[in-house]
């Protein structure tokens, strides 16, 4: 398409948000488009691992999650607090659960618990050990039809493309170690090659999720138009009334009759907005987002005056700069047998805590640079004998090419491995010997490691007699460089509980939607559990087109 068009609704951003909003316009009688700015469309949704965090939702309730909306609410007061407000946060729990119903209707796309993948303070009021997120089931490619080809990649491939969903995730790293991590190899090999025999293809995880909503639309009859980019917001008065795009060189005009969302995703590929919201180090280098995310929805939002909240604040995590991208840790830090240090050689945070705080701690409070930054991931030889290491297999040796990187350096001493990397050798040496004696007695007097239910999630159930500590003491010795990774930026526009984007003073911006990453986070500074970035992202997505499509209809919802 390169001439003008006019649509009721112009969606931007190709995402979980963004084609859930087009999807619900869609079947609510609105005419729609997707515009999307990459060659492919799935943005970060299709990078992920495709968990959905919805408190209550048909699928968990069914699975027999004692879950209740009491619950849910005091669980989330309590982590998010009042960075929030509390309207935001009663409205993703309360729309939700609908808005899932709404997807398993109207898309091929089926639900799985993820059981014992617990929220990530399962010990707050409200909270679940036993988890409340949900993923994708491996689904057919072939239901994906020829949108398949442009489908955006995962940031991690699995190897021969074999469907891992996050359930399986957790036991592959314990191949060596569980006998329930064999019986999972087997269980994904055969799925794996019975797919290969019967030449169907199965999508996992983010992939799954994103050829799921783009079936759905199709079926819908929802134009997505690739390598479409936004370049600015189309006005009429105070209001939002189409958006100016550049498709193969030409701009033209997306006429919007009713509304405009922004599900752009956030600015973690924009060098210059990190530099100017966030603390250093920070940069571009070390997001698996999608590359495409460099802003765009969010600045135009500001250039017409819409407020943004959380711009210092991602989805943080400790990830490893290898010689292919990032690797966002997970297992690896909570696995027992290694630490993460700091320059003085000291701990300062329990390492198996969730992601976005594990980061929080490697940025230490306060404004300035990084506290804890060069952070080191130390560990022994046993822990590499016995636990999967960010795709490689238990004992395989560190590829070569990561010691020419700096990602990895090995020594026969713990003395000679601290300064190597520029690490106190006195303090690296009491941290350990002070670790050891935690790891032996199976309690972490510092940090508290192996307590929490979510720390045992990916620990080791045989290490005895706390599944997240063993010590170090098995040369020779490794240090993994640790950065500030992220899964994407959590700051955007400013929204009220129909995802409309405000200006500093409340009002409203007429006609502008945003949802995602696009928008501030409902979760604040914090992650409720497994797909808590998603699932809001959906629920607002879907009541951004509800909005729309009771303006269209000359009622408010």
């Amino acid at each position: 398409m390169t001439e003008p068009a006019e649509f009721d609704l112009v969606v931007v951003g190709s995402g979980a948000a963004g084609m859930t909003a087009a999807l619900a316009a869609a079947r609510n009688g609105l005419s729609t488009v997707v515009l999307e700015k990459a060659p492919t469309y799935g943005g970060s949704t299709a990078r992920s691992g495709g968990g959905v965090w919805i408190p209550n939702n048909r699928v968990i309730l069914d699975s027999g999650v004692p879950d209740t909306p009491e619950a849910a609410s005091a669980y989330l007061d309590h982590i998010v607090g009042d960075v929030v407000p509390a309207d935001l946060k009663r409205t993703v729990l309360a729309h939700g659960p609908e808005m899932l119903d709404f997807v398993l209707a109207n898309t091929p796309l089926k639900f799985a618990w993820v059981k014992g993948y617990s929220d990530y303070y399962p010990e707050a009021p409200g909270g679940m050990p036993g988890g409340r997120s949900i993923e994708p089931e491996p689904m057919p490619a072939s239901l994906v039809g020829p949108h398949l080809a442009t489908l955006n990649r995962p940031y991690l491939a699995s190897p021969m493309d074999v469907a891992v969903t996050q359930a399986d995730y957790r036991w592959l790293n314990l191949v060596r170690r569980h006998p329930r991590g064999v019986l999972r190899a087997l269980r994904v090999g055969a799925r794996g090659f019975t797919a290969r025999v019967r030449k169907r293809r199965l999508l996992a995880m983010g992939q799954a999720l994103s050829g799921g909503l783009r079936a759905g639309l199709a079926k819908a009859e929802v134009p997505v138009w690739l390598e479409t980019a936004l370049v600015d917001l189309e006005t009429d008065g105070d209001r939002v009334t189409g958006v100016k795009v550049r498709q193969q060189g030409t701009e033209f005009t997306v006429s919007a009759r009713h509304g405009v969302l922004l599900a752009s995703g956030g600015f973690e590929r924009s060098e210059e907005l990190r530099k100017k919201y966030q603390r250093e180090p920070i940069g571009t280098q070390w997001t698996v987002g999608a590359q495409e995310n460099t802003g765009d929805g969010i600045e135009a939002g500001l250039r017409l005056g819409g407020a943004v909240d959380l711009m210092d604040d991602a989805w943080w995590g400790p990830s490893i700069v290898l010689s292919g991208g990032p690797y966002f840790c997970l297992a690896e830090r909570t696995l027992p047998g290694c630490i993460m240090v700091n320059a003085d050689g000291k701990r300062f945070v329990n390492e198996a805590a969730p992601y976005v705080d594990a980061v929080h701690a490697m940025y230490g409070e306060g404004d300035g640079p990084a506290r804890n930054f060069p952070t080191w991931l130390i560990a022994d030889q046993r822990y590499r004998n016995r636990y999967v290491f960010a795709g490689l297999y238990p004992g395989q040796p560190f590829p070569g090419r990561w010691y020419k990187a700096g990602a990895v350096v090995k020594a026969t001493t713990l003395r000679e491995l601290a300064e190597q990397i520029d690490v106190s050798p006195d303090g690296l040496a009491d941290t350990v010997q002070r670790f050891n004696r935690f790891a032996r007695t199976g309690k972490d007097d510092e940090f508290r490691r192996g307590e929490s239910t979510y720390d045992k999630y990916y620990g080791d159930p045989r290490n005895r007699p706390n599944p997240c500590l063993a010590p170090l003491e098995v040369a020779p010795f490794y240090a993994v460089r640790i950065v500030p990774g992220d899964l994407g930026t959590k700051g955007g526009l400013r929204t009220d509980s129909a995802a409309r984007v405000l200006r500093e003073d409340g009002s409203v911006i007429e006609g502008l939607y945003a949802a995602g990453n696009a928008s501030a986070a409902v979760m604040g500074r914090t992650y409720a559990g497994p797909g808590a970035t998603i699932g809001p992202a959906m629920t607002f997505g879907y009541l951004a087109a509800l909005d729309v499509a009771a303006l269209a209809k000359g009622s408010k919802r």
